[in-house]
């Protein structure tokens, strides 16, 4: 039987039992505090780690008891409601066992705070966090060269289009680590644009110049905007999003995702802006939905706007974000929270993803290594199929009541998302996991006609599937 150590005693008198796993320097370190700790809510029970040369081992008198797959015996004899994955850079596969072993034990399972964080004193390594689904996709991280992004952002006059948003505000708070002279940060939404400048700059009081009330669709604000701040360099990331809406209101997509990012272009074509990045979809890749349709031609009004200028004007695609305002993680964690049912609109149906913060990575970076009117898809890695996610965020929340339920596909959506579209070809000449489309159609801004387009819109591929709504097994 483990002793509890004098310095455990002292504690208060109810702290929560947990198992560790991971006996390495952090899993040590972790025990340590813990034990040590007088004010501390957990208190380590048991250790698991999956080197049988450390079983036996203790560390502050806890043992290490044996392995991962030993979880639910420990549980048992020890009452714990936590697993605590004590291990540095621990692989999606490896969170994703422990979740899998943890969920029908009714554990939770806890992860370290970042190590950077604990480095450099503003966490303890006793700030335990709870999983996340991003810390079970299995995603690459994305190399980035930062002196090439530095090179084109330190010094410079940086407007950030839809600053307001989930994209558009990690954008912002990215950029001003590479000391723009000035970042101007452009939405038609006020309360975005306090909540960005609250985070870019430590308040909100929305006095300065560099917050811009306008919308993409406004010419004028546009222009007066352009005209005053002279920008060098654009993101432009405003934009609307939702598909199904979309389909239902096609006349505001063309408004806003084709109409204003010409306006947008135009404004920045007067003022001589250098770099100009539009934020893309791969919705856009052989499109079929209102969204898709609008977003690719939102890149082939870039590329034509590249040849008008010669300058580095381009477009970077990629797949959804997690986390973003509306998206399926929010959408998903409160269903649970609500009690269920998940709704999903087909078992098969797969997606890509990726972080917010790497998919700014990559839009940044394309600044750097694009060409005048391409666009930049990154390699996601495997499409994640949307079943799997819900059940891990079921798995994640402890819960085993809630159901699944599906939908059936909604009007202009795919089963399958593609990040090419038929002839566009994956040639990566700069970065490994970044490909450069050359062969887009450049379109005139004069061509933009807006019953032709509609019609076409209409006629697009109609859903892969009819099969009919029906609930998880």
């Amino acid at each position: 039987m483990v002793r509890p150590s004098s310095a455990r005693r002292r504690r208060r008198a109810s702290p929560e039992p947990v198992v560790v796993f991971g006996a390495g320097y952090l899993g040590a370190a972790l025990v340590r505090q813990l034990v040590s700790s007088p004010h501390s809510e957990f208190v380590p029970v048991a250790i698991l780690d999956d080197d049988p040369r450390k079983h036996h081992l203790r560390i502050m008198a806890v043992e290490v008891v044996g392995s991962l797959d030993d979880l639910a015996s420990v549980v048992a004899r020890t009452r714990a409601a936590t697993l605590v994955v004590a291990i540095s850079q621990a692989s999606p596969a490896l969170l994703a066992r422990a979740t899998e072993l943890a969920a029908p034990l009714g554990v939770t399972v806890k992860a370290l705070p970042p190590l950077g964080q604990v480095l450099r004193g503003t966490r303890q390594m006793s700030d335990l966090r709870d999983l996340e689904v991003e810390d079970i996709l299995d995603r690459v991280p994305i190399d980035t060269d930062l002196e090439a992004m530095r090179n084109y952002l330190t010094g410079q006059r940086v407007l950030v289009t839809g600053a307001g948003g989930s994209i558009g505000s990690e954008l912002c708070a990215q950029i001003s680590r590479f000391n723009p002279v000035a970042l101007v940060m452009l939405d038609r939404d006020e309360s975005g644009l306090q909540d960005v400048q609250l985070r870019v700059s430590g308040h909100g009081l929305l006095t300065s110049p560099d917050v811009v009330l306008a919308d993409i669709r406004d010419t004028e604000s546009l222009t007066h905007a352009f005209e005053t701040h002279r920008p060098q360099v654009v993101f432009h990331a405003a934009a609307l999003k939702h598909l199904p809406l979309l389909q239902q209101y096609p006349d505001e997509a063309w408004k806003t995702n084709v109409l204003g990012t010409r306006n947008v272009l135009e404004a920045a074509m007067a003022v001589g802006t250098e770099i100009f990045i539009n934020i893309s979809t791969d919705k856009a890749a052989d499109p079929v939905s209102v969204l898709g349709h609008s977003k690719q031609l939102a890149e082939r009004l870039t590329a034509h706007a590249a040849a008008e200028v010669q300058r580095r004007y381009l477009s970077v695609r990629f797949g959804n974000v997690l986390g973003s305002r509306g998206s399926m993680l929010p959408l998903f964690t409160t269903m649970i929270e609500r009690g269920g049912p998940i709704t999903i609109t087909h078992p098969d149906v797969t997606r890509f993803f990726m972080t917010i913060p790497e998919a700014c990575q990559l839009v940044i970076q394309a600044g750097s290594i694009g060409d005048p009117g391409e666009v930049l898809v990154l390699d996601m890695g495997e499409p994640v199929r949307i079943l799997d996610i819900a059940n891990r965020l079921i798995e994640l929340s402890g819960r085993t009541d809630i159901r699944i339920v599906f939908t059936g596909l909604r009007e202009g959506e795919k089963l399958n998302e593609t990040l090419r579209s038929a002839g566009e070809f994956d040639v990566r000449p700069k970065h490994p996991l970044i490909s450069h489309i050359t062969t887009l159609r450049p379109l005139d801004p004069t061509h933009l006609d807006w019953p032709h387009f509609q019609k076409q819109w209409s006629a697009s591929v109609p859903n892969e599937s009819t099969d009919a709504p029906g609930e998880q097994p």
